[in-house]
């Protein structure tokens, strides 16, 4: 029994071929074929996750673009007057998986600098590969702030009338 565990619309799903099912809307036309993003691919030998998944490929094709139920949400506080009645219908597509494969690994990327020994202008690509950009030099420090002095002086005592 084959099966994937594919990732879509912030959703995971159990897969295998021929099924269909309902999943977030996607951006593709009817009859269109997408691929699904694999996690976790379980063969009759074999249980590929991880690094091993770039050899997992899922597809699927889209059937048709549907609307889900409708749902009601109402708000209401009491003695306040407040009453809000809205509701929702989530966009949704149906999608039928059509294979899942298990292929050779994608051939692994080759830097850039191993593309040009290739070519013959190994001495040109060196000093490009091996020069940096020059070191930034930190900011020079300012010197800190004199604090201010925020304290009014005390008031002077007012003298009576008497002159006491």
């Amino acid at each position: 029994m084959t099966y994937a565990i594919v990732k879509t619309g912030g959703k995971q799903y159990r897969v295998e071929e021929g099924q269909t099912l309902l999943v977030e809307r996607l951006r593709a036309e009817a009859g269109d074929k997408v691929p699904l993003e694999p996690l976790l691919y379980r063969g009759d030998k074999d249980v590929l996750d991880g690094s091993d998944l770039a050899k997992v490929k899922v597809e699927a094709r889209v059937l048709a673009h549907e609307r889900g139920p409708k749902l009601h949400v109402l708000k209401f506080k009491p003695k306040r007057g407040y009453k809000r009645r809205t509701g929702h219908r989530q966009e949704l597509t149906r999608i039928e998986v059509t294979s899942i494969k298990a292929g050779a690994r994608a051939p692994a990327r080759r830097p850039a600098a191993a593309k040009a020994d290739v070519g013959g202008e190994a001495e040109a690509a060196a000093p490009a590969a091996a020069k940096k950009p020059a070191a930034r030099k930190p900011a020079a420090k300012k010197p800190a702030a004199k604090p201010r002095t925020t304290r009014r002086a005390p008031a002077k005592k007012k003298e009576d009338s008497d002159g006491a």
